[in-house]
């Protein structure tokens, strides 16, 4: 059995569409669907549901997918120990961070450490959150920057990995004013108007994060989709193009507020409050990550898990 037939396994489970996962593992869709095909029968049962309109696991292929997980962390965990011995690897910090904090923490974030001994080479990987889980489950980076709030589900439990406050952040409905400086889609809206909604698709960790939140099912809003990405800058542009209401960052929307280009859409009770977190693996790392990790208290005195 081939270790890429889980690596495909996995990435149809993420995507839900034959098509979609054989182009991201650069297969023709009838050589990916064979790969699944001979896995199931390596296996010895089926594993996905293909009787639905998006493909689904079968109960055995959610079982399998949290066997499928483990086995490629614990390898690339295995792989990097060995390269520890003798490689660049070694001397080399992996990060991955959510887009919006890609750009409006990490690199302020990543300066308070200018001062003190060498970190190592950084090595950064920018994706929606979902892929950023991916990366950390397979053992791809050694850390995870991310927004979080207690009542969002993600797949970096406790049992296996541990994590830090960094900071806080907030969600905020954010529109286009009007010529009087107010919002043009004031929430919450009405049934004979509901407001168009510049939504998260279910890759981002912000949508799960909103709807975890039900800031929005709570207060019996009223909205109507119109765009979806799990891009919050695709989101605040096409709010600053007047298309609808978005939620979205203050870290990253602030400078669209201080520039009058968006206000709030609503008052308070339609934010969310959030922690910068950092995630990694509970299993002992590079003496380079290490090091890095237990400078950490110092420079984020927040609560650790």
């Amino acid at each position: 059995m081939d270790t890429g037939w889980i690596e495909d396994f996995l990435k149809l489970a993420e995507e839900g569409n034959f098509s979609r996962a054989a182009e991201a593992r650069n297969l023709s869709q009838p050589a990916f669907s064979r790969r699944i095909k001979g896995l199931e029968e390596w296996v010895g049962t089926v594993l996905i549901d293909r009787d639905t309109h998006r493909i689904a696991l079968t109960e055995a292929g959610v079982a399998f997918r949290a066997v499928a997980e483990e086995v490629l962390r614990r390898l690339a965990l295995g792989r990097d120990e060995a390269r520890e011995i003798g490689t660049t690897q070694a001397n080399t910090l992996r990060f991955a961070a959510t887009h919006a904090l890609s750009t409006t923490f990490f690199p302020d974030w990543l300066r308070t450490f200018e001062d003190q001994e060498d970190v190592g080479t950084i090595s950064l990987i920018a994706d929606n959150m979902q892929a950023c889980e991916r990366l950390m489950l397979e053992g791809r980076v050694d850390l995870l920057l991310c927004h979080h709030h207690p009542a969002a589900s993600h797949k970096l439990d406790q049992s296996g990995f541990r994590s830090m406050a960094l900071g806080e952040d907030i969600l905020i409905p954010v529109c286009v004013p009007d010529a009087q400086n107010r919002p043009r889609f004031p929430l919450p809206g009405s049934d004979r108007e509901p407001l168009p909604f510049l939504e998260f698709d279910e890759r981002s960790g912000m949508g799960r994060i909103l709807a975890a939140s039900e800031v929005i099912t709570r207060s019996d809003a009223s909205l109507r989709p119109v765009f979806r990405s799990h891009l919050a800058s695709a989101l605040l542009r096409m709010a600053r193009d007047g298309k609808g209401v978005a939620w979205a960052p203050l870290s990253l929307c602030a400078p669209d507020l201080a520039a009058g280009r968006l206000v709030r859409a609503g008052g308070e009770q339609w934010s969310v409050p959030l922690e910068i977190r950092l995630f990694r693996p509970r299993a002992r790392r590079s003496a380079v990550v290490e090091a890095f990790w237990n400078r950490l208290p110092a420079a984020a005195p927040l609560a650790e898990t």
